[in-house]
């Protein structure tokens, strides 16, 4: 504090402010001297985050489709198994109608109440012969005839 000076002109108060701008500047300078890096950097990860919020975004697309997918596949199923319980043609199974399984046997109760059960009956026994092309066979068959005569 010895060395204070009166500043007195214009030109003095310019020096002195001068080099105290020059020196904050070069404080700043120093500091802050990779800002010019970060912000490349905040740049490019921004940009990076972008392109993988756009894939992010396509794969819940793609994966929203597959799960629509899955759900007609699985009401298909339900519908084709309620459909050859009721005893409706496997044809008829696309024409029921419901969001979950309850529905679509009340719907195929109803279809059954208008068109009827068209399941075919069971025979009861097999109307055809045994044919077999052994000599045995040949002999049994001339055997069974005989005693039913």
């Amino acid at each position: 504090m010895a060395d204070f000076t009166v500043i007195e002109t214009q030109e003095q108060l310019d020096k002195v402010i001068g080099d105290r701008i020059r020196r904050a500047e070069k404080q700043a300078a120093e500091k802050y001297a990779d800002y010019d890096d970060l912000k490349k950097q905040v740049t490019h990860l921004t940009e990076q985050l972008q392109k993988q919020k756009e894939t992010i975004d396509g794969h819940k697309a793609t994966v929203d489709e597959l799960n629509a997918k899955i759900h007609q596949y699985e009401t298909a199923s339900v519908k084709t198994k309620v459909a050859l319980e009721a005893g409706l043609p496997y044809q008829m199974a696309s024409r029921l109608t419901g969001d979950d399984e309850k529905a679509i046997r009340a719907d195929a109760e109803a279809m059954v109440k208008l068109i009827g059960n068209n399941r075919p009956a069971a025979p009861l026994g097999s109307s055809e012969p045994n044919v077999k092309n052994t000599e045995a066979s040949a002999w049994a068959s001339v055997s069974a005839a005989l005693n039913n005569i």
